[in-house]
């Protein structure tokens, strides 16, 4: 059933496809500005992910191979941006200069918030490296430069490239960040067809190029994976920090300090002079505090769904890996495939055909929630009870106990670490998604992110600063608990 759910976004496009018109579908398909549209989003995204390898390899090596000052500082700073919606950072940019637009400002912006994704598993992939490897090519004579361009990155590529795929992806779904920039693509086609023009099938039309480029993303990804298990190492000794020449430290430091001064420091910095300037003495406060309040909500409710959906699949994927259960799971992974504005149009017909009273109201927009974030959650629920012993179970099931109660009482006491810290990194994710809530929200019903769009859209930029910090403050909850979370395990 669950993965049933996660298909209902794909489901409504074949749907959709079929009942239209073949010729005037293949007349949206093929017309000039779909291509140019998908040009914009396939550049986009590739420039994304090649910047993010730009920076975050350099990065990860600085913080994990050098003997920097501080080094839980820049392994914070390094991982801040994620806490920082693109659309947010967008807004500070816009906000501060105006005339920011196009397609350049939105690659620069969407690199520095998609870094993270190419930094995060380099400098997991440099700690865990087997240092043998390059302890044999020094005694061989090789000097730091050969070793690190023969050993070094051959071993972190298939890191670094799964990450740059991530960013590229998260970069194809982008919304609102190109729509504040005033770039157009996909996702902004697919949003004005179903909102400005009402033509559902147009819609449709550009949401199958959308998923199309994205499940060539996905693929990589997948591709990268397998290729970075079989090339994994066997363990050795960790190689140790190296005590840097003075001039590479400070290039290094300066390199580290310009990255957060840029993705972090800016993005925060203008938002806060903003709100030093003054608000506006009309400015609605109690608006401020509802839509807070919606958005905790909200966002932790479909966290909830989210791991209720992918617990079935996670044990079913941990404890039998059966063709069933990796069909099931690929399935359910299609949330990280279909963009938020495909899934809140497959839901808006979704609710209207198959439930209309359920149309416009809590329920489908946590739903949505839950099909989008699934993927979250189960990556970390299939870890966290893959590493319960199967042992303990079986004595359970000796001792009288059921399946389900085993699984309450031996199973899920033991993973809840894990299964929370992916119920956390859906509600950090819930808590900043714009285009679903855009379309699925209630009458009446706003969150940080629909309150800082329509403020924007206005270019009202200094009422919607305040919502932007909100929104910063109340993402980086479930994000500190994440990180302390990952501390202790």
């Amino acid at each position: 059933m669950p993965a049933l759910i996660a298909a209902i976004p794909l489901g409504y496009l074949v749907l959709r496809l079929a009942q239209a018109d073949p010729e005037r579908l293949a007349e949206s398909l093929l017309r000039d500005r779909t291509f140019e549209l998908a040009a914009n989003s396939l550049g986009l995204s590739l420039t994304v992910a090649a910047g993010c390898l730009l920076i975050g390899v350099p990065s990860a090596w600085a913080i994990t191979r050098l003997k920097l000052p501080a080094p839980a500082l820049w392994r914070a700073l390094a991982t801040l941006p994620l806490a920082i919606p693109s659309y947010v950072a967008a807004f500070a940019w816009v906000a501060t200069w105006p005339g920011v637009s196009g397609f350049w400002p939105a690659a620069v912006i969407l690199t520095l918030a998609c870094a993270p994704y190419v930094t995060l598993p380099v400098a997991a992939a440099l700690t865990m490296a087997d240092s043998r490897y390059t302890d044999a090519a020094r005694t061989l004579g090789a000097g730091p430069a050969r070793v690190l361009t023969r050993v070094t990155l051959p071993r972190i590529a298939p890191a670094a490239a799964a990450g740059a795929l991530l960013a590229a992806l998260y970069t194809l779904a982008d919304f609102g960040a190109v729509s504040l920039l005033r770039f157009e693509t996909l996702t902004w086609g697919v949003h004005a067809a179903f909102e400005g023009s009402l033509d559902r099938m147009l819609a449709a039309a550009l949401s199958v190029v959308l998923v199309a480029l994205a499940f060539v993303f996905v693929a990589g990804e997948q591709w990268m994976r397998r290729r970075a298990a079989r090339i994994v190492s066997a363990p050795g000794g960790v190689p140790a920090g190296i005590a840097p020449h003075t001039r590479t430290r400070i290039a290094a430091l300066a390199g580290l300090v310009v990255v957060a001064a840029v993705s972090i420091g800016i993005p925060l910095g203008a938002l806060v002079v903003r709100l030093t300037l003054g608000v506006d003495r009309d400015f609605e406060w109690p608006r401020l505090a509802e839509s807070t309040a919606s958005t905790l909500g909200l966002g932790l409710a479909g966290a909830g769904v989210a791991v209720l959906l992918a617990l079935p699949i996670a044990t079913l994927g941990a404890r039998y890996r059966t063709f069933v259960g990796n069909a099931l799971e690929s399935v359910a992974y299609l949330g990280h495939v279909v963009p938020g504005v495909v899934v809140g149009l497959s839901l808006v017909f979704f609710t209207l055909t198959v439930a209309p009273a359920l149309y416009q109201t809590v329920f489908a927009l946590v739903f949505a929630y839950g099909v989008l974030f699934l993927p979250k959650a189960l990556g970390a629920s299939r870890a966290a009870i893959r590493q319960v012993p199967p042992a303990l179970e079986d004595t359970a099931r000796t001792l009288g106990l059921g399946r389900l109660t085993t699984w309450w009482r031996v199973t899920a006491r033991i993973a809840v670490p894990g299964i929370a810290a992916g119920g956390l990194l859906a509600a950090v994710t819930a808590m900043k998604e714009l285009p679903a809530t855009l379309m699925l929200r209630p009458i009446g019903v706003e969150t940080l992110a629909t309150d800082l769009w329509q403020k924007t859209a206005i270019a009202s930029y200094g009422a919607a600063t305040p919502y932007a910090i909100a929104l910063v403050l109340v993402a980086s909850i479930p994000a500190f608990l994440l990180a302390r979370s990952g501390d202790r395990t």
